[in-house]
């Protein structure tokens, strides 16, 4: 995999899971990190330690926001070039997920969910292009889901929100190739993280009921999503544009 040397990659969501496992893996190819979260100083910081701790010359930075808050968006971008000098790889990563049967969610439930898993990627996404116009290209990588493409109970909102992204992402392909900007998302499936383990401990047979849908038998890693978002944002993929990179260990093929 070639280096991403020079390259500062933004990732949202970067405190904890899939979005500490991407940012590791960028730091570790190269690149300079700036981590956004919701989470503590605390969390951040460990994360940023653990990126600067693969290369002496790693530049890792951090700040504290609340993506569903339209502000914050603007405010994170500006406060990633303020620190890093400009954006090449935006990792949309961050997402919440509010779970109830059909019918029973409320307004603010719509509102809230809709405001972090699509506006704040649609938002970042806009807010980075003029650095990376400025830099002759850039990757923009959103993390979506597999419910964006099946169906599953209790997640109408988040696989609605997923879907979106999916589109987005083939109308950001369509418009920002003259402008050199390479667009893609990554769809997990069952991955193993904080969120996941603590709804197994209170579901008994979560665990097992998941990995057999899965014709891998077993749930993924945070690492395996990294690693597709890693190839994503290399040089190495110089021809994949608006896809859908699908992360699931075969789920949705049956």
């Amino acid at each position: 995999m070639s280096t991403l040397s020079g390259k500062v990659a933004l990732i949202t969501g970067a405190s904890r899971g899939i979005g500490r496992a991407i940012a590791l893996a960028l730091a570790k190819a190269g690149a300079a990190v700036y981590l956004a979260a919701d989470g503590t100083h605390e969390e951040l910081s460990a994360v940023a330690a653990e990126c600067r701790s693969y290369n002496a010359f790693c530049r890792a930075e951090f700040g504290l926001f609340d993506l569903g808050n339209a502000a914050d968006v603007q405010l994170m971008t500006d406060a990633a070039i303020l620190s890093l000098g400009r954006v090449d790889i935006l990792v949309n990563n961050v997402g919440i997920r509010i779970r109830h049967p059909f019918g029973e969610y409320s307004a603010d439930d719509f509102d809230r969910l809709v405001a972090v898993n699509l506006r704040a990627p649609f938002l970042a996404s806009q807010a980075v292009v003029p650095s990376m116009r400025a830099n002759g290209g850039g990757r923009i990588i959103t993390i979506a889901s597999q419910n964006g493409i099946v169906a599953a109970a209790n997640s109408a909102l988040y696989g609605l929100s997923k879907a979106a992204l999916i589109y987005l992402t083939k109308a950001m392909a369509f418009e920002l190739a003259k402008d050199k900007i390479m667009v893609n998302t990554v769809s997990p499936g069952p991955i193993e993280t904080e969120f996941t383990r603590a709804r197994m401990e209170k579901e008994p047979g979560h665990r097992e009921l998941r990995a057999s849908q899965v014709p891998l038998g077993r749930w993924g890693k945070p690492e395996e999503v990294a690693a597709a978002v890693l190839f994503l944002a290399s040089t190495e993929a110089t021809f994949v544009h608006g896809s859908n990179l699908v992360i699931d260990g075969g789920y949705i093929i049956h």
